[in-house]
């Protein structure tokens, strides 16, 4: 056999193990992703449920501060909505007023002392903190997961692959400014 012959079959077997190698890990950083937004929306969906139990026990103290009760409730529907989608960007607005709600909805709560200190109120309270912790750390994963595979799929040569086999490129779940601004607390209680 002609050894240039021999040469161009081992150079393309190369080749194509090659490009199958980039596909196969362009794949799995891609399923980290969806795995990485998975683990995020189970912590939004226990939240979504402890919620109205929260706004319920609020609402036995806090009567005249609807205003903040049914913020709380219109960004959780947000959420809920934007998650349903799988709509990111969305959703990280979304979330950033639910935060934002969430702040507001505690800070209001330390004026009435005898919502702060019932049983159920603390309970919620912790409950839903502890939900949020968690879904911070779990969208710092997936932002992770995310930037590895955008980055993947525009370094050469695994662009070549992930362009022919349609890969595209996913979102951050970024939060607004509004959420990482401090709370006026003035505005508050005035």
């Amino acid at each position: 056999m002609d050894p240039v012959l021999i040469t161009i079959l081992v150079l393309s077997a190369l080749v194509i193990v090659y490009a199958i190698f980039i596909y196969n890990h362009l794949v799995r950083l891609k399923h980290n992703v969806s795995r990485a937004f998975s683990n995020i929306d189970v912590l939004l969906k226990q939240r979504h449920d402890e919620l109205p139990k929260l706004v319920e026990t609020c609402k036995q103290h806090m009567g005249y501060e609807q205003q903040t009760l049914e913020a709380v409730m219109r960004a959780r529907s947000a959420v809920a909505a934007a998650g349903e989608k799988g709509d990111i960007k969305a959703l990280g607005q979304a979330e950033s007023q639910l935060r934002l709600g969430l702040g507001n909805l505690f800070a209001v709560a330390e004026a009435y002392p005898e919502l702060t200190a019932s049983e159920s109120f603390h309970h919620l309270h912790g409950r839903i903190s502890g939900l949020e912790s968690a879904i911070a750390d779990r969208r710092e994963y997936y932002n992770d997961s995310v930037n590895l595979y955008n980055i993947r799929i525009e370094q050469f040569p695994d662009l070549i692959v992930a362009r022919r086999m349609g890969f595209k490129s996913a979102t951050l779940l970024e939060f607004d400014e509004a959420e990482k601004a401090d709370v006026d607390m003035k505005t508050l209680f005035s």
